[in-house]
């Protein structure tokens, strides 16, 4: 048995935005996302089309059609929207593709500061 690991060469985020954790958590889960993501105090919601997984198989080149964050100091599994409603968020601190997501965040949101949200 020949097993190869060949890790995603590149990702390309094609929309950023800074949002507050309520407009995140009600886009999501009204847009039908069915998780968030949180990694060193950041809550992501990450858009990703069926197609983009096509292109990484063919390309290893993944492409992410939007991601919005919000600082989010301490995990939880699963945040509350509405009395009836809520939403999973998994913890991907120890995963190297979301590290690398992160970085490029934070280093995009230094050189280019986003404008204040409502809360």
């Amino acid at each position: 048995m020949d097993v190869e690991i060949t890790p995603t060469r590149k990702i390309t985020i094609l929309g950023l935005d800074k949002r507050s954790v309520n407009n995140i958590v009600w886009c999501a889960t009204t847009y039908g996302v069915n998780r968030l993501y949180w990694i060193g105090g950041y809550l992501l919601c990450v858009e990703v089309y069926e197609k983009s997984f096509e292109h990484e198989i063919k390309k290893q080149e993944f492409p992410i059609s939007q991601i919005c964050y919000a600082e989010f100091p301490k995990y939880e599994k699963l945040y509350e929207v509405d009395k009836s409603l809520q939403i999973p968020i998994v913890n991907v601190s120890d995963m190297k593709i979301f590290k690398s997501i992160l970085k490029a965040i934070l280093d995009k949101e230094k050189e280019d500061p986003p404008k204040p949200t409502d809360k």
